[in-house]
């Protein structure tokens, strides 16, 4: 009967290790099927990302390709802008080069020096009127207050009658279209040191 407790016994100590081989399989292939699971899992998460990378790549490409096109045009656009502004200076321009042509041709022919000044002050005041048509004009200086702004000092003289900072001779006028100055008066400045 000994023998027969120690068979069973061994019987059960073998169906316990059994079990647990079985157990300790069976947790094995649970573990494995975990991280098999995990690698899929990260795998999936690394797929979307490089979808989301190609994705995003493609929008910056397209973005891009968008803002030369963009540019380009623009570019165009100002060119051809800049072009029909030039165009409509020259033809207001065209207008006193033909007067300028006209008293040129009429001084060769008469000797009236007094008909010729009179149609050189018509031809200034032509001048004057498309200067102020497309906004341009004279900046002010005999006897105004030197503003860097707008004048350049080429000179500098000393009159104790004026005062200090004054511009009291304009050897170039200056001019501004609006608000922008597009020359400077190059002026003498008083300064009584």
């Amino acid at each position: 009967m000994q023998q027969e407790d120690i068979k069973n016994t061994t019987t059960e100590e073998t169906s316990a290790n059994e079990e647990v081989r079985e157990e300790a399989a069976a947790e094995e292939i649970v573990a494995e099927e975990a991280k098999e699971e995990q690698a899929e899992a990260k795998e999936a998460v690394v797929d979307e990302r490089d979808e989301k990378i190609t994705e995003l790549n493609n929008r910056l490409m397209r973005l891009q390709a968008d803002f030369d096109n963009f540019r380009r045009r623009t570019a165009g656009e100002k060119e051809q802008l800049s072009g029909f502004v030039t165009a409509g200076v020259v033809g207001k321009f065209l207008k006193v080069l033909d007067n300028f042509e006209r008293a040129e041709a009429s001084a060769e022919k008469t000797a009236d020096l007094e008909g010729l000044l009179t149609g050189m002050k018509q031809i200034r005041r032509q001048f004057e009127e498309t200067f102020k048509e497309l906004g341009v004009e004279e900046i002010v200086a005999q006897d105004a207050k030197f503003d860097p702004n707008l004048h350049e000092a080429v000179m500098r003289g000393q009159n104790p009658d004026v005062e200090d900072e004054t511009i009291d001779m304009v050897f170039e006028k200056g001019y501004k279209l609006h608000d922008r100055v597009i020359r400077h008066s190059k002026v003498r400045v008083i300064s009584n040191d």
